[in-house]
Order: C-alpha cells, then structure tokens, then sequence
C-alpha cells in the first residue's frame, strides 16, 4: 500500500481508524499496489507511512518521535547475541555476488543494516542494536567487502551500484518496505538508497553522519583530524614520500592499486590503523588490532581509498543536502558522538540544518564507533521508538 494526498480534509475508510484518528493534519490517500486488504505487515509499513507525513514548520505528527517524555523508559540495551535464522548468497552482477543473512523474527518488521567503510563488512554484534521479537534483521555484505565476492574488488563498484544491489536484495527476499539503518559511509548510502527509493523506506536511524563531501575528507586524511591525533598520524603520514604529500588519498591510491602485493598490504595496514586508532573517544584495543588484518584492512582501505577519490560517485559536492526534500516525511533518529574524529559532528550538524524534522541526538561523551556505550544506547532506543510507533497503532 502507498500513500498519497488529496486536497480535502476527509479520510479514506480503508485507513485503519486508530491511524487516521490520531494524524490530524494531514490526508492519506491509498491506493493499492497490490491488494486492498492489507496484511498485518502492510499495516505496519502503513502506520509508519502514514506517520511519516506532516505539514513543514509543525512539530512532526503527534510529537511521539520529538519528545523527550517519550524517550523515558525505552530499552537502551543491546540485545543479546543471536545467530542467523538463513543466509545466502546473492549475484548482483557479472562480477559481484553478495553474502546476505537475516536474524530475529522471520514476522517481524524488515530492518536492513548498512555497514561502514565502505568495505568494513558486518559483523554479528550488528544484530544486537534490534529486539530479535519484533524485527526481521536483514545483514548483508556490501560489494567486495566481508564475505561477498571477489573480495576487495574496485570493479563495478560504486554508490548507484550499491544502491542497485540493496533494492535486489530486497526483491530478492519478497519485502515490499523495511527500516533502514546506517552509521559512518552506512549513512552516506542510507541516505543515498532512500532518496533514490523513498517509497521503500518505513524509518531510518543514522549514526555518524558522512556527506562524503571534500572538506570531510581533507579533515581526516590531509591532516585535520592529525592535529588532535598527532600520534596516531605519523606512521600514516610516513608511509608517503614528502614529495608525494600534496594528497594522501591520491598517494594512497597508488599503492592500494599496486601490482606489487606487499605494496598494497602495507598501506591497507596504514590506512586501516588510523581510522581504528581514532574511531573511539578512548582507545580500543580490539578494533586497533583489525590493522594487523590483512584480508580486512585490503577490503577496507581499497575500497574506501576507491569511493574518496571518486567523491563517493556523487555529481555534485553536497548532493545528498540538496536531496533532503525527497526524505524528509520519513521518520528518521540522527545519532552523533560530539567528539567524532572520523566523521566531526559538522555534518550532522548540517544535516540536522537541512532536516530539522530529523530526530538529532547528540551523544556528549563519546567519539565515532557505534560500540561506545553513549552511542549504542541512543541507536537501540531510537530503534524501539519506531518499534513502539508500529505496535502502539496496529496491535
């Protein structure tokens, strides 16, 4: 089911009436694309429709997603480890075929994690920002990255191919909308994905955002973020001749592209470590070691080093600003650690300028990881709001 508007003030029968009593300003049209009774899940993606829509400058809908009351009492908890109820493996081109998993409820609302990097893979600690009960967890492997194929490839791999790649996916296991959740790069293609198929998102939580426009990227690689991790930035740093430091990210994709092997594994080391070395607000010893990996590091660093200096494949420098009108009636929670080194919390400041509707949560004691407790509190919470929207009015 879809909606629409029509100029008077009535509502449609078929609108399930506790919906349309509690959305006053505006009016839903359906029309059906495929039944005109739709299932209980369709009810779900209704609701979340329904709720997404209201007139610019109001407080958005009924003021459940922007007040603070409402956020007392919410499940701030990860949940706890769970393994995937099916996997599988998807072709997507000529070349790529993705690794895709799902967990949870195989009833519940579709939810589809977008993983960082790009080229950082998921892991199954992904699993734990949703309530297993409620949501159908959908985890998959961007191109080239974790275990889809061929691993690290740069080939037919950009934004719009990712972007592709998701509505497949999403075909490809009969769902006709889901959730959308993305933090780092998975913002940058969250937003992307959902202004390019708004009509296929219910809800968006975004963590860390990334614009992917060029002073983001001169901040961390040409020396901004150096200047509060000096430390950290000179073995990146060191790793290029001085007459070669003119662009890190261009002197980087030299040898991330070499034919010599070992030339490519030394800087994916490079590269690799300083991200990790500044993901946290207070070193982590754990994701610091993921450097030391070299089938991870040559997917990450490859494949992000690829997407920068193609400027995220973008035709413009603040593409996905000037799109923000074909989202903004989506409910959406922004989560952002103040002290972020890798994505400064300059975008989402922009971002949340540009969308005022967006839900903006400042994260004060915290840096860029989604693993930082202050985070991932404000990422499970913003996920049990839409969760709460769904079952306040369809149970």
């Amino acid at each position: 089911m879809k909606l629409g508007f029509i100029p008077n003030g009535t509502f449609i029968r078929s609108f399930p009436p506790t919906i349309s009593s509690v959305i006053p300003h505006f009016t839903p049209l359906l029309t059906p694309s495929v039944s005109k009774n739709p299932t209980a899940s369709g009810r779900k993606n209704l609701v979340l429709r329904a709720l997404n829509f209201g007139y610019k400058g109001e407080k958005q809908l009924i003021g459940l997603m922007e007040s603070e009351k409402e956020d007392v009492g919410l499940n701030r908890n990860l949940y706890p480890n769970i393994e995937p109820y099916s996997t599988g493996f998807l072709k997507v081109s000529d070349i790529h075929t993705i690794y895709w998993e799902q967990s949870g409820n195989p009833k519940g609302h579709p939810v589809v994690f977008l993983h960082g990097g790009p080229g950082g893979g998921t892991t199954p600690s992904n699993r734990r920002f949703f309530d297993p009960d409620f949501y159908r967890i959908i985890l998959f492997d961007q191109r080239g990255a974790g275990k889809s194929t061929p691993h690290a490839c740069l080939v037919e791999n950009t934004t719009w191919d990712l972007i592709d790649d998701i509505e497949k996916l999403r075909e490809h296991l009969e769902i006709p909308e889901w959730q959308v959740f993305g933090g780092s790069w998975g913002s940058t293609l969250a937003l992307a994905y959902s202004q390019s198929h708004p009509e296929k998102v219910t809800g968006m939580v975004l963590r860390g955002i990334f614009l992917l426009r060029r002073k983001e990227i001169d901040w961390f690689y040409e020396g901004g973020a150096a200047t509060i991790y000096p430390d950290a930035w000179e073995p990146f740093r060191d790793l290029i001749p001085e007459n070669e430091r003119g662009s890190f990210v261009d002197a980087y994709k030299k040898r991330l592209n070499s034919d010599d092997m070992e030339t490519q594994y030394a800087a994916a080391r490079a590269w690799t470590k300083w991200e990790m070395e500044t993901a946290h607000l207070l070193p982590n010893e754990e994701n610091i070691k993921k450097g030391d990996d070299d089938v991870f590091s040559l997917a990450f660093a490859r494949i992000e080093n690829h997407y920068f200096v193609n400027q995220g494949f973008f035709p413009t420098d603040s593409f996905l600003l000037d799109n923000v009108d074909k989202i903004r009636h989506i409910s959406t929670t922004i989560v952002q650690g103040r002290y972020d080194m890798c994505c400064p919390m300059m975008s989402a400041w922009d971002l949340h300028k540009a969308w005022p509707e967006a839900d903006f949560k400042v994260v004060p004691d915290a840096g860029h990881s989604a693993n930082e407790p202050g985070i991932a509190a404000e990422l499970v919470a913003a996920n049990e709001k839409l969760k709460n929207i769904i079952k306040k009015y369809v149970d």
